[in-house]
Parts: structure tokens; sequence; C-alpha cells
């Protein structure tokens, strides 16, 4: 006779946003416990004072406070051009090549045309030529899955490395001073394709630009033609084929918005706060972007608290180091394991545990 399993697991049905929410809010307490356990037995150190340094080095004074602000929305502008090509299925791990191709034509924009045109025009052809370059970068996956059903994880990814080199030998071309291998500041003395700073913060426009594509790409996902045949698309392809959507078409605007939108990131890193061009100037956020989208279900909305989420602990992990004289593994450690359990936690949110004798977690 068959013994009745200590458990099952069985898929839950669609959970209120409420409940999600406090599941995933229960699994950053349990992360926060545990990662006060490591920190005493690994360290010594007191887990309070490390949580409060964490506080302290995103909101310890107006400036942090500001790059905190810069960085969610960088990470949440890659997040929302990613977003679409997820919502069809098409797994899109090239934006932080996309991104720094962005960077590069911006870039390029304010060197070669310094001398050629005044500063208004280097900005509006900038803002072009970052977008365009963005959307080439992400249509050619997208013209080769829908021509020849290639796998565009694998040739997203591997566009990355090519964008990166691209970067890496436009910076020898440009290199200042020569010999250096680096941009350096571009045009720091006359400003020549800077973008204006608003209300005296250099982040703001950074800040009101990706807060604009938040609420529009929201809008487009969910209320627009196009935001629907990519959801019928995701579904089925087969079911889309059949209401007459042309997936090839879809596939391949999808991808150029996406694109595109990395673009923007692009431009705002070169023409809104860095001024410069190198090969980690995305600083992995088109990866960190896929997870912010996975666990926001793409949504756009959501995708604020999970962006903020990430630069809150990127950056406070950063501070650990500094404040506790630790290296920057152990910050790294803790941050694993918040998202460990942040990751894992939609496990219970998507799944139910029955144990024998009725007895039920999860």
């Amino acid at each position: 006779m068959n013994k009745e399993p200590l458990f099952h697991i069985s898929k839950r049905g669609a959970v209120p946003w409420y409940a999600a929410w406090a599941i995933r809010g229960c699994a950053v307490l349990l992360a926060l416990i545990v990662c006060a356990l490591i920190t005493t037995l690994v360290t010594g150190e007191n887990p309070i004072s490390v949580y409060v340094t964490i506080f302290n080095g995103t909101f310890g004074s107006p400036r942090r406070m500001w790059v905190t602000f810069q960085n969610v929305a960088i990470l949440l502008c890659i997040s929302l051009a990613v977003t679409p090509a997820f919502r069809m299925r098409f797994w899109n791990i090239g934006g932080e090549g996309q991104t720094l191709i962005g960077c590069l034509a911006s870039a390029a924009c304010m060197i070669l045309l310094r001398d050629a045109l005044p500063g208004w025009a280097i900005i509006c052809c900038m803002i072009v030529s970052s977008i365009v370059a963005g959307a080439i970068w992400g249509g050619i996956p997208a013209f080769f899955k829908a021509r020849w059903g290639t796998n565009e994880t694998l040739f997203t990814l591997m566009m990355n490395y090519i964008a990166t080199q691209l970067v890496a030998f436009f910076c020898v071309v440009w290199e200042s001073p020569k010999g250096s291998g680096q941009i350096g500041i571009i045009n720091q003395k006359t400003e020549l394709g800077w973008l204006p700073v608003i209300g005296g913060q250099r982040y703001l426009l950074n800040i009101l630009v990706v807060a604009v594509l938040t609420v529009v790409m929201y809008i487009y996902l969910n209320y627009s033609k196009h935001g629907y045949e990519i959801s019928v698309v995701g579904e089925s392809e087969r079911t889309a084929r059949y209401v007459g959507i042309k997936v090839d078409r879809v596939i391949m605007r999808t991808m150029l918005l996406s694109g595109g939108i990395c673009g923007i990131a692009g431009l705002l890193l070169v023409g809104s706060t860095d001024h410069t061009l190198t090969t980690t100037l995305a600083g992995g956020n088109g990866f960190t972007a896929v997870m912010v989208s996975w666990l926001a279900k793409f949504n756009p909305i959501w995708m604020i608290l999970t962006s903020f989420l990430l630069a809150f602990l990127s950056k406070g992990a950063g501070e650990i180091s500094k404040a506790f004289a630790l290296n920057q593994s152990f910050s790294d450690i803790l941050t694993g394991v918040i998202l460990f359990f942040i990751i894992g936690s939609e496990f219970f949110i998507n799944y139910r545990i029955h144990f024998r004798h009725g007895k039920k977690e999860g």
C-alpha cells in the first residue's frame, strides 16, 4: 500500500495584489533577520548598526537622496524598455548593450559635432541618434527571430559583448589625453551637448523624463491596440495568427521600441549626468532590469517599487563596505540573501503547499 506523501504542491488561483505584497513583505523581514544573524556570526558587528548604515548610505544627505533617485530612474528606464518584449515572451537580455549603444551615439554627437553645430542642435541630434541607435540594436535580433526563428536570449546576450567592445574601441579612438585610454569629461569647458539642469538639480531631468515614460508605457501596454497585440502574442503565437495579428510585425515593432527606450537611458547617462563614455557606464542595469520587470509582473507602476528596492540595496550595501571596513563581498552576500528571499517569495505567491493530515503552509 502506497503511503501518502508528506506534502504536495498545487498552483494557486489569482492572488489579490495586497496578499502578494504581504508575502513579499514577510520575505523581506525574514531576509533581514537572516542577514542580522550572518552579520553577527561572521563579523561580530551589531546588525542594527549595519541596517542604519544602509539607510544612511541611501538617505543620509540630500545629495545621497538625489543620487539614489537617479539610480532608480535609470534602472526603471531600462526596465520599462525590456518589459514590452517580456510581455510578448521575447526574452530581451540585451538591455545593457542597447543602453551602451545609446551612450555611444550621444557621445559621438557631442564629440564629432561640437565644432559644426550649436549646443541646441547637438542635443537634438543626440536625442534622435540615441533612440535610433538603440532601436537598431534591438531590431537586429528581432529581425533574425521573426525571419529565421533564432534564439533571442542568446542573440541579445551576445550583442551586449559586441556593444561593450564597440564602446571600448571608440574610447581609445577619442581618448583624452592621448594614451590614457579614457575619454574624460566631454566638452567640459563649453558644455556643448549637455542637457539642461532643472531647478538647480542635475538629476531632476532624468527623474522627470522617466516618470513620464512610466505613465506612457503603462497606458501603452494596457490601453492601446499595440499593447493588446503584445499580450496576445505573449499568450500564444498561434492564437495571434488565428485572429489576424501579424506576429513578425509585432516582434519587430516591440523590439524597436525596447531598444529605443534603452537608447533614451543612454542619452540621459551621457548627456545629463556623467558626460563621458565608458564600458561600465550602464552599470549592469541592463541585467538588473530583467529582475525588476519580472518581480513587478511586467507592470510599469509596480516597477517603481522594485526598482527602488534594488537601487536601495545596491547603494546601501556599498556604504557598509566603507563604514565597517569590510570588503565588497560581504555587502554582496547581504544583497544576495535579500534577493534570494524576495525571489523565493514568488513561489508562495504562485503555488500552495499541502501537508499531510490537512496541514497547509504557504
